[in-house]
């Protein structure tokens, strides 16, 4: 897969992506990964990225003309272009499946009081945001993304069967874990685990992950059963 991010603050990048998965995904060629600044598709010698609104208001907007000129300049007609923004899509699970199913995808981060609507309105296939509060600008959701999507990669991990086994993969939140030793300060490991027998070993996990859903996320358990 092939991932393209126009950001105005490439520095952010440099360390969360040049680490663990990630970072073993772009060594094995899994994850072709390139940070662009925007400001280098600007041709003015202030390199000009924002501008003030129309009809007035606080803030600054992100301008048109290098935004379109960076992803006219990288986009190929397969190429998913998404924006991360405050009133997206929630992302989640199911949407990082969908985004591997991509064979390349370009984040734009918006910044600012955002981006000026027609880049929206021309540019963009998917709009998306990682939760309901405000961040500075784009970039850390896009490594959140980055990050959640990569995982699902063939050949990501080291057993693939990891990534269906962990929490949201199923609907639910994942089971408790356990390992070495099998009592420390007098907390014993469930008998269950220690037992070899495997089916009863996958009863009690899915219990588990049952019930500490419906503890703390009932709305997921639901949504499950919906789907269903």
């Amino acid at each position: 897969m092939r991932v393209d991010i126009l950001t105005l603050f490439p520095g952010m990048f440099a360390g969360p992506l040049d680490e663990s998965i990630v970072s073993r995904a772009r060594d094995k060629g899994i994850l072709d990964l390139r940070i662009h600044n925007l400001r280098d598709f600007t041709h003015d010698r202030h390199r000009t990225v924002d501008d003030r609104p129309f009809g007035g208001g606080p803030g600054m907007l992100m301008k048109p003309e290098p935004v379109f000129e960076a992803v006219e300049h990288l986009a190929e007609q397969e190429t998913c272009v998404i924006l991360l923004t405050p009133i997206g899509r929630h992302f989640n699970q199911g949407i990082a499946r969908e985004l591997t199913q991509r064979r390349h995808l370009l984040f734009i981060c918006g910044s600012y009081e955002g981006v000026d609507d027609r880049i929206r309105q021309a540019l963009v296939h998917e709009e998306l945001s990682i939760g309901d509060y405000v961040l500075t600008n784009g970039a850390l959701p896009a490594m959140v993304i980055i990050d959640a999507v990569t995982r699902l990669l063939p050949g990501v991990l080291g057993d693939d069967e990891s990534a269906s086994d962990e929490s949201f993969s199923q609907g639910w939140l994942e089971h408790p874990h356990y390992t070495r030793p099998a009592v420390y300060r007098g907390m014993r490991v469930p008998d269950v685990l220690l037992s070899g027998h495997h089916a009863e070993i996958a009863r009690w996990r899915e219990t588990q992950a049952r019930e500490l859903t419906a503890r703390l996320r009932p709305d997921l358990l639901q949504r499950h059963h919906e789907n269903e």
